[in-house]
């Protein structure tokens, strides 16, 4: 199994304002506006909303140290480029970020981003202030994707509570730990197909899945949109992304470091290879735990995440189990939303607190375990 991630960075002032200047940066490296380009080890790509700028390594990985070794060869080769101009920012949204302040990217595919306005509303915080972690798992034909996918499914609770990290909306916390997934499966509600509600339901075959799709693509050429018609369209926390070869994971916050995001990377796939798991498979059930982890973050599914932390150290790698630390940090002390939150509510500043997290990124090293 190869695994490959994308990681998305809000781009800041020194006073962590979010500039929406991802084209000027793009444009200052290769002289055009352009939606991705070569940038060392990584590929430099733009997203729908101007303040964010995307990283994704140059070429798929066996495993996390090859991907955090590209990845944080892009990122310093971004500071040596840009040393004091700009302040990259992880975190599932921008927290202060007010939509009326993002700008969309407006050089190339405006055709899609006006179709989805039409439909949705993309001026919104589902759209314009989301920052997801993905991470992408090759598959070796139909047997493999399935049994990827079901266990994935299972699973999608408890990442979702590890990784929550966007606890506060415009200046303000809101009570909820995981803000962005609040707003993102809202973004497309009209067509409630492509997000299905984040977790998707038990898959007993691909032709299930096409067969879903095709009922998906229909609603729009109904709708007049069928340039929407791409497998991309799906919008559930696990997609199947048949070009590529590869299951999808959507449904994680962005961290605040690369160290930490393979920390991911290396808790699924350790997981996958247990023999059995002790989670809940039950849609509604799986759909109530994701509540949980929305709302609470690890607070609310402490003894599960412990469970599975030591199933996942028994099955890991010793490469993994240089990352696994992370998640334990994560299960034993709150995921990064809920520290963020603990401190907001003791210092009453958010700038020092991003200060810090703009620190981690740059220097690699997870909040707290310094």
């Amino acid at each position: 199994m190869t695994v490959g991630t994308e990681h998305e960075y809000s781009i800041n002032d020194e006073h962590f304002t979010a500039l929406p200047v991802s084209d000027q940066i793009i444009k200052s490296i290769c002289g055009r506006f352009t939606g991705e380009i070569r940038f060392g080890e990584v590929n430099l790509g733009k997203e729908l909303q101007k303040t964010v700028l995307e990283f994704v390594p140059r070429v798929p990985a066996s495993g996390p140290v090859a991907l955090e070794a590209m990845l944080v060869q892009g990122i310093r080769k971004f500071y040596h480029v840009f040393p004091d101009r700009y302040h990259l920012l992880g975190l599932g949204m921008h927290p202060t970020l007010t939509p009326d302040r993002a700008v969309v990217w407006d050089h190339d595919e405006g055709e899609y981003y006006q179709t989805y306005d039409r439909l949705f509303n993309i001026r919104q915080h589902g759209w314009l202030n989301i920052q997801a972690l993905q991470v992408n798992l090759s598959y070796a034909g139909e047997k493999d994707l399935l049994m990827q996918y079901n266990r994935i499914r299972t699973l999608l609770p408890y990442l979702v509570a590890l990784s929550a990290s966007s606890p506060m909306v415009e200046g303000s916390l809101t009570g909820a730990m995981d803000n962005r997934l609040i707003y993102y499966r809202q973004n497309q509600k009209e067509i409630p197909g492509i997000c299905n509600g984040i977790i998707p339901a038990r898959l007993l075959s691909v032709g299930e899945y096409r067969r879903a799709q095709e009922e998906v693509y229909a609603e729009l050429r109904a709708r007049d949109a069928g340039i929407l018609c791409e497998e991309w369209l799906n919008s559930s926390g696990l997609i199947i992304r048949f070009s590529r070869n590869c299951l999808e994971i959507k449904a994680l916050d962005e961290q605040e470091c690369i160290r930490s995001d393979m920390a991911f990377v290396a808790l699924v796939a350790a997981l996958l290879r247990c023999p059995v798991l002790p989670v809940e498979s039950d849609h509604d059930g799986l759909l109530s735990l994701t509540e949980t982890a929305i709302r609470k973050g690890t607070a609310g599914l402490r003894p599960e995440l412990e469970a599975l932390y030591r199933r996942a150290w028994e099955q890991a790698t010793a490469e993994e189990r240089q990352y696994l630390p992370v998640i334990e940090d994560r299960i034993a002390r709150g995921s990064l939303a809920e520290r963020i939150a603990d401190r907001f509510r003791k210092e009453k500043a958010i700038i020092p607190i991003l200060e810090d997290m703009a620190h981690c990124l740059r220097a690699n090293t997870p909040y707290g375990m310094e």
